[in-house]
C-alpha cells in the first residue's frame, strides 16, 4: 500500500508540474492580449502608457505608445510623450527623430513642457517647422 501511495503522489506531482508551463504560457498570452487591447484606442492607450511610466515601467510604456502610434500615426500628444519617454530612457537622438515627425504641426504647450522636462532644451518644431 505504501508503494501505491508513493506512486499516486508521484503521478499527482508530475501532472501538476507538467501543466505549469502551459499555464505560464496562457498567462503570458493573456497578458499580451491585455496590453494590445489596452493600446488599441488612442486616449485609453495614452492613459495606459502614462500609468505604466508612473509605476516605473518605462519600457512597457514605450512599447504601448509604439502600438498606439502604429494605429494613430498623427497622434501628436502620443508622439510628444513618446519623445519624452525616449529622453527618460537616455535616447535623445530617438526623441529628436520623433520631434522631426511633428514639423509643420502645432504643438501643445503642456506636451512640449513634458518633452523639455525630460529632454532639456530642444528646438521646438511648430507650424513653420522651426523653433518657437
Amino acid at each position: 500500500m505504501n508503494c501505491r501511495k508513493r506512486y499516486l503522489w508521484t503521478i499527482l506531482i508530475a501532472s501538476c508540474l507538467g501543466s505549469a508551463p502551459a499555464r505560464a504560457q496562457q498567462d503570458e498570452t493573456g497578458e499580451l492580449e491585455r496590453l494590445v487591447s489596452a493600446s488599441a484606442e488612442l486616449e485609453p492607450g495614452l492613459a495606459f502608457a502614462r500609468n505604466q511610466a508612473a509605476s516605473g515601467d518605462l519600457l512597457g510604456a514605450l512599447a504601448t505608445l509604439e502600438r498606439v502610434l502604429i494605429a494613430y500615426p498623427n497622434a501628436d500628444d502620443a508622439r510628444l510623450y513618446h519623445a519624452a519617454l525616449l529622453c527618460r530612457l537616455d535616447d535623445r537622438g530617438g526623441a529628436r527623430a520623433e520631434l522631426v515627425e511633428l514639423a509643420g504641426r502645432p504643438i501643445s504647450d503642456p506636451g512640449w513642457s513634458e518633452v523639455e522636462a525630460a529632454c532639456g532644451t530642444l528646438p521646438r518644431p511648430g507650424p513653420s517647422g522651426g523653433a518657437r
